[in-house]
């Protein structure tokens, strides 16, 4: 089997989707299934890159519109390189992609569309690609959603829902290295405190506001540490301070990726406070998880976010935005040591029989080859 994967982006570019889609190829390509990737440069440059034994085709950015990267070089290269391979697997929502394979199609490839995430928020956009979202849903042989929940509450996958299969994101853990003087250091910045840890981009969706407020309910022994960049950096800031509540909320800004583990080593308790369905599934949740941390999370309707995090056994899920709710949820875990080493016991074999990367990959290399 000859794969490409076809993604906006590809590490070092950051995102949920790209780090899923870097552990899958590495692992399709360590078990001798090629896998290259097309994605788009994060500059006006193209470059084709080797990357240990596969090939990433990096194409050059125009602009950016609606959080879409527009590169007419992406149309081009999949033409040039689309009858290599035996099957495109579309990490979507990417309009650039299903444009490029309407454009390039040759229909004896079989295409798999994974389908990450609704368009939520442009809805100008939606209604402007639409059609060519329809399209490519139509021509797929197979769509893997990350949770049957999300399969069965997309209005975009209403029609298609035939062929859809649920498949669930995950990691690889070998990535999530971490220090124990790291680690130790971290502890050592907040003695004596219950660590509350929350990654994410720093964008409306996220809730970050909740978990902010949510520190009202919460003893000093508490400290929450929100670690990403993003818009509403100096407003989540300004939040903290306007409630006065610098000594239990702290914004970590930027935390490089050789830190992660490290922050989720250290930690207690990880919460996502999202609260919209961009929140599809919460890749972050697998790897608190990996570390064998509980979870509070939120009730997103018609999300993966309260499967992926089990209510009562690998954690609590929460109405989204309510910050009581969320405090009263970190506090009844971290004040309740039985409680706390259940949950925690649940979610490091949660992560092992769902969401290692080596079993997200079995199940999607049978897919590839029921459609050969």
């Amino acid at each position: 089997m000859k794969i490409l994967h076809l993604g906006k982006y590809y590490p070092p570019v950051e995102g949920g989707i790209e780090l899923f889609n870097y552990d899958l190829v590495e692992w399709f390509n360590e078990n001798k299934i090629q896998c290259n990737v097309l994605c788009v440069n994060n500059c006006n440059k193209t470059v084709i890159e080797k990357v240990k034994n596969y090939t990433v085709y990096r194409t050059s950015l125009i602009k950016m519109i609606a959080s879409t990267p527009i590169s007419i070089r992406y149309i081009f290269e999949l033409k040039r390189i689309i009858n290599n391979y035996d099957i495109l697997h579309i990490h979507f929502p990417n309009p650039l992609a299903a444009l490029a394979i309407l454009l390039a199609d040759n229909r004896k490839i079989k295409v798999v569309i994974h389908w990450h995430s609704d368009v939520v928020k442009q809805k100008l956009l939606l209604k402007l690609i639409n059609p060519l979202i329809n399209w490519a849903l139509k021509r797929a042989d197979m769509i893997i959603g990350t949770t049957q929940q999300y399969i069965d509450g997309s209005d975009q996958l209403r029609l298609f829902r035939k062929k859809c299969v649920s498949v669930p994101s995950g990691l690889n853990p070998q990535r999530l290295n971490y220090s124990i003087e790291k680690v130790n250091d971290i502890k050592m910045s907040y003695p004596n405190k219950k660590i509350v840890f929350a990654l994410g981009r720093l964008v409306e969706y996220k809730g970050f506001e909740y978990l902010i407020k949510a520190s009202r309910y919460l003893d000093e022994d508490y400290i929450i540490l929100i670690a990403g960049k993003g818009p509403l950096y100096e407003k989540l800031s300004q939040t903290i301070d306007n409630l006065d509540v610098s000594n239990k909320v702290r914004m970590l800004g930027f935390v490089p990726d050789n830190m992660i583990g490290s922050y989720l080593k250290a930690m207690d308790l990880f919460v996502l406070s999202s609260i919209t369905k961009n929140e599809a599934f919460g890749l972050v949740l697998c790897e608190a998880m990996y570390f064998g941390k509980p979870i509070v999370a939120t009730n997103i309707k018609s999300s993966g976010v309260n499967w992926v995090n089990q209510n009562n056994v690998t954690g609590i899920n929460v109405e989204t935005k309510n910050d009581r709710q969320l405090a009263d949820a970190i506090n009844n875990i971290l004040s309740n040591c039985e409680k706390y080493d259940l949950f925690a016991k649940n979610a490091k074999k949660r992560f092992e029989d769902t969401f290692n990367i080596k079993n997200i990959g079995e199940s999607i290399k049978k897919i590839y080859e029921g459609l050969l």
